[in-house]
């Protein structure tokens, strides 16, 4: 399952899309057209080491203070998340939701596991092994991130006995083991004991680009598995082992309450799937376990895994053009509202779909409407 595929609208990059702010500032014209016609109309005027399922070697040398070191109060009201471990579903790159939450959550002082994909497992760890994401990896106080440990993960089986035959025989899962949930889990619980934090960060729909008219129903089965079941069985497999006290995030998209041509396949259903699970499971898990669950809705913007959708670059400049809040939308944005959300400032904060979004989920009427404009 190739995580981040076509997680679409909820990936972005941590740059910004060069080609999409392009169309940003051009879109900045019809703006200031549409503000003077709405003013006529109503008269208002670091990483010193990094430590991966198997070994890896470094030629690259020097020492890194690891985010938030020291036992030094905080001033004002911090997030502060030193002293938890947080386990991240859905880091294969430096340029999506998954690693910007992982920044901040490492920036608040949380130690930081990931779950990588499991084909894409060697390209990633080779790029942390050669530095090559050591740019993206810096924190506020001029550290890297330390990403403690690196797991094969393929969310889409439970246990061994879920894999089919021809993947188990797939050339790119030779070499990686335990890659399951539940074995990862017993893996995290094994080397660490416990954790604090569960980020859910991943989602496929093979036939993303497809109306719902046309989608199969094994193309809308697998976007349903792949990305709202695999929370169910990522928090069902690490509740065990998660402190009382902790929290669990998804990524979700407002497809999942709207209509958006295109982001087809079945993932607008995986995604009404996932917020009403979060509902549900925030009771469970709260009774159960005292944990938090809470889901992100974000904004579109551009990365390796929305360009599958297609149109990525238009929907972020109908984004920019129609939100409330005119300006280009930061994976950081929603990385900080992550942590504020897993944070104990946040403590009462449970079941809720959170927008970051510029505010684009409330408009009932897109601004740049030629109806409007004319």
């Amino acid at each position: 399952m190739a995580y981040s595929a076509a997680a679409g609208m909820q990936m972005v990059a941590a740059r910004p899309c060069v080609s999409a702010s392009r169309g940003i500032h051009a879109s900045r014209a019809v703006v200031s057209q549409i503000d003077r016609v709405l003013s006529t109309t109503t008269g208002f005027a670091s990483c010193p080491k990094i430590c991966c399922s198997r070994p890896l070697s470094s030629k690259r040398s020097g020492v890194v203070v690891r985010a938030m070191s020291g036992e030094s109060a905080l001033p004002g009201l911090p997030i502060d998340l030193r002293g938890k471990r947080a386990f991240i579903a859905g880091v294969a790159d430096d340029n999506g939701y998954g690693w910007a939450i992982a920044k901040a959550l490492a920036a608040a002082g949380a130690e930081i596991l990931v779950g990588t994909w499991v084909p894409a497992l060697n390209i990633f760890e080779t790029s942390l092994r050669r530095g090559k994401f050591d740019e993206s990896r810096k924190l506020p106080d001029g550290s890297l991130m330390d990403i403690v440990k690196v797991y094969p993960l393929d969310a889409v089986y439970d246990s061994p006995e879920d894999v089919p035959e021809d993947v188990k025989s797939n050339k790119r899962y030779a070499g990686s083991s335990n890659w399951t949930v539940k074995e990862v889990a017993e893996s995290v619980k094994n080397d660490f004991g416990s954790i604090d934090i569960l980020v859910h960060s991943l989602a496929n729909g093979p036939e993303v680009t497809k109306p719902l008219l046309e989608t199969s129903r094994r193309g809308y089965l697998a976007a349903i598995s792949a990305s709202s079941y695999s929370f169910v069985s990522l928090l069902q497999h690490f509740l065990p082992i998660m402190n009382p006290g902790g929290a669990s995030i998804s990524l979700t998209y407002i497809a999942s309450e709207r209509a958006i041509p295109g982001y087809g396949g079945g993932m607008s259903s995986a995604k009404a799937a996932l917020e009403s699970d979060t509902r549900v499971l925030a009771f469970e898990a709260g009774r159960k376990g005292k944990i938090r669950v809470n889901t992100i809705s974000a904004g579109p913007l551009g990365s390796r895994a929305a360009k599958a959708i297609g149109f990525i670059e238009k929907m972020i400049e109908y984004s920019y053009v129609n939100a409330p809040l005119q300006k280009e939308l930061l994976a950081d944005e929603v990385g900080n509202t992550a942590a504020f959300l897993v944070s104990p400032l946040a403590s009462a904060i449970t079941g809720s779909t959170v927008y970051v979004d510029n505010g684009l989920n409330t408009m009932g009427l897109a601004v740049d409407s030629p109806t409007i404009t004319s």
